[in-house]
């Protein structure tokens, strides 16, 4: 075939088609599906990089520019790959380059060559001159453990002048070459004993293996030992030289990930997340590709890993909100894995013990297969759980932040020598800042949403935009002095803590300690290794997490992710109070869990302590299909933003009149909005919002996006358009 279709690398909505480009006679042996390549594009010819989507027979133009160059050795996209980012471009209402984008790191989108060092090694036998120290010592050292140095690394430790180096250089006793750096996560762990599954466990992997079905959905209780199924299965898949891809939610749960399966299986794993540098992803991305490794944790975006023979995907934790991405493509990792069960030989499997709504319908419906796993392993018991109504402490006088039930029982395991976890979902020390005189509160002047007070740092934090500003006691508003810090957070509760504890010792994990490269593990050895008594945090330790010395969960403020402006409240609620508690009393000894919470008869609160998910099930889906929100209904949440506020609302209306027009005859949908949105300013831009809920296409959707990109083509540049199918949050 003469000619190719091709997709460049632009961020550009007008420039999101397929481009055709004529193959020149000396590249026709060269040009293959995924392959990258140079072209002339546009009216001055500017050379771009492109790939290649498909091959054309016959084109209709009598002229067609030719292709320059072909870029790399191999394909950068297989065939899978570009049928893939087909599929995310029409279901996630995104581009061709940003569906590219998650295929390929961007060190290699962007030329950049592998980073070297000069390093040194022994090239012939040291002439008597040099024999004398520390000579004699390098030698031996560099000759013997064939091991390699840099020059500097080499003069600093054996006190030597460059000088004497070069000369040594000079004579070819040592030689200097270009030696490839390899930046990927080489740490060795303590070998991990294969685990006998009990009988429940067995089932579970037996139906796995034997089905002829492709995705599972394991619904086991925390404790119940579903990591060692997913390390049995992924034994079977290595077995039959298949790899195998294990997710992670959060960052926090992969050390602990990589430490058993590296403990398992060796150190050839691939670890592949967000806190990765660029030359990182790009060196685990080329391991995978190369056929160097079989095994992958990570984090979603580890599941576009160039794998070429995978046969199992496991996402832990599947009811976790991170699995979908906020950035574009906005897709969901469950819906990638099912994709790619087209293209492979492949089992997926879901693990939860608070699997989403959303999949458990899914699978009593029969479109996953439902696997149940009742009991923790060795039958140890779950912990005895409390609900404290606050209410009632602040009735009898108690007006701090623990119960007197729970501050009574963390004095007595840590006299005991027993770990405790405290859950609170707000980072920070106070949630705002306001008079008490006029009631003015201090907000973000870029975002219109509450600073957080941080006390380590002393400085107010609007959590959307970063900005920091220092504290005041006198109002702005008024200049009264009776300014007075609000609510509470991860950072006040460790200050409480401290307080009432002295000799304990507190860890925090949170997103403001955990921001260093290697912090989420630092923290977790800290406390496994019973360096801490007491670990403080967000919902990152609400799960995975396996401290056999922790006996007691406190939940703070268990109800805060009920009052969010989501359908999902509640479902949140249950997970993370469930998930939470699942943490105590996974060894030998009796766990406790304390619920303090205003809302005591709120269902998700009272099916939580009981550990019963069925029971919130069964009602939690009764009021979706009421109300018809998913698994009964789509929804499209169109986000419309501009600097210039006057210019928003009217482009925010003209978009809702067309859309209106579109929708009037079809019963099956509808709209709310254009309104503005709840956090009306983020980062100096104004927000409206428009919803659209109901049972529609993706033929629909992707003409609503045609027809809003269509009404802003002449002010695109000052308005921002964001779309997103059943997002994550309405804020």
């Amino acid at each position: 075939m003469d000619y190719v279709g091709i997709v460049v690398l632009s961020k550009s909505i007008s420039l999101d088609k397929i481009f055709t480009y004529k193959i020149p006679e000396n590249l026709k042996d060269s040009i293959f599906i995924g392959s990258r390549v140079k072209i002339p594009f546009g009216a001055s010819n500017k050379k771009v990089d492109g790939f290649v989507f498909e091959f054309i027979e016959e084109i209709s133009m009598n002229y067609c520019k030719e292709i320059l160059s072909v870029l790399d050795p191999y394909p950068l996209l297989t065939v899978e790959n570009i049928e893939l980012i087909k599929y995310m471009k029409d279901n996630y209402l995104a581009t061709y380059s940003d569906c590219i984008r998650v295929f390929i790191p961007s060190p290699i989108l962007n030329n950049m060559k592998d980073k070297s060092k000069k390093m040194l090694f022994i090239n012939k036998k040291l002439p008597e001159k040099f024999y004398k120290y520390p000579y004699e010592n390098i030698y031996k050292l560099i000759n013997e453990n064939k091991g390699l140095f840099e020059k500097n690394l080499l003069s600093k430790s054996y006190n030597l002048s460059l000088s004497s180096i070069n000369t040594m250089i000079k004579h070819e006793i040592l030689i200097e070459e270009d030696k490839k750096i390899n930046r990927y996560n080489n740490l060795t762990y303590s070998p991990l004993k294969e685990l006998k599954l009990n009988e429940e466990q067995q089932c579970a992997y037996d139906k796995i293996i034997n089905s002829k079905d492709k995705i599972f959905l394991i619904k086991g209780i925390t404790g119940s030992g579903k990591t060692e199924v997913y390390m049995h299965l992924v034994k079977k898949a290595l077995k039959d030289n298949k790899s195998s891809i294990i997710l992670v939610p959060e960052i926090s749960l992969t050390p602990q990930m990589v430490e058993r399966f590296k403990g398992r299986f060796g150190k050839d794993i691939s670890v592949y997340h967000s806190r990765l540098s660029e030359g990182e992803k790009c060196d685990e991305w080329k391991r995978v590709k190369n056929g160097e490794v079989k095994v992958a944790i990570g984090a979603r975006s580890a599941i576009f890993l160039p794998f070429k023979d995978l046969g199992l995907i496991i996402l832990d934790e599947e009811q976790e909100a991170s699995y979908k991405s906020e950035q574009n493509p906005k897709y969901t990792t469950v819906d990638i894995a099912k994709e790619l069960t087209k293209y492979h030989e492949l089992k997926v499997v879901l693990g939860s013990a608070t699997p989403s709504v959303e999949h458990f319908y899914k699978a009593q419906e029969g479109e996953y297969v439902l696997i149940n796993i009742n009991n923790r392993v060795e039958n140890s018991n779950l912990p005895t759980v409390h609900v404290e109504d606050m209410r009632k402490e602040l009735e009898s006088g108690n007006r701090t932040m623990l119960s007197r039930s729970l501050r009574l029982d963390i004095e007595k395991k840590l006299i005991n020598g027993e770990q405790i976890i405290i859950f609170i979902n707000r980072r920070g020390h106070s949630s705002f800042v306001s008079c008490r005189k006029c009631g003015y509160v201090f907000k973000c002047d870029k975002c219109d949403i509450t600073l957080t007070y941080h006390l380590d740092e002393n400085l107010l934090k609007c959590h959307y935009c970063g900005i920091v500003k220092k504290p005041t006691r006198i109002c702005p508003k008024c200049k009264s002095k009776y300014v007075k810090y609000f609510g509470v957070g991860t950072e006040k509760v460790e200050k409480e803590l401290n307080k009432i504890f002295p000799t304990a010792k507190t860890l925090r994990m949170d997103y403001d300690t955990t921001r260093g490269k290697n912090s989420y593990e630092d923290i977790y050895r800290t406390f496994k290794e019973g360096k801490a008594d007491i670990l403080i945090g967000t919902q990152m330790v609400a799960k995975g997490f396996h401290f056999e010395n922790v006996t007691l969960v406190g939940i703070i403020a268990a109800d805060l992710s009920l009052n969010l402006p989501d359908y999902r409240a509640a479902e949140k609620t249950f997970q993370l109070v469930t998930q939470v508690s699942g943490r105590a009393g996974r060894g030998e000894k009796k766990g406790e869990v304390y619920i303090q919470t205003y809302n005591s008869e709120h269902y998700s609160i009272e099916e939580s302590a009981k550990s019963n998910y069925e029971g919130f099930y069964k009602k939690e889906i009764e009021i979706r299909r009421l109300l018809n929100y998913p698994p009964f209904s789509k929804i499209l949440s169109i986000n419309i933003s501009s600097k210039n506020e006057k210019l928003l609302g009217k482009y925010a209306f003209i978009i809702g009149n067309l859309i209106k027009n579109q929708i009037e005859n079809d019963k099956n949908v509808t709209m709310l909005g254009p309104t503005k949105s709840q956090i009306y300013k983020i980062k100096d831009f104004f927000r409206y919002q428009i919803i659209i809920k109901g049972e529609f296409t993706t033929i629909f959707s992707n003409n609503i996006k045609n027809i809003i990109y269509e009404s802003v083509k002449e002010v695109y540049n000052n308005i921002r358009i964001n779309l997103d199918i059943n997002p994550n949050n309405f804020v």
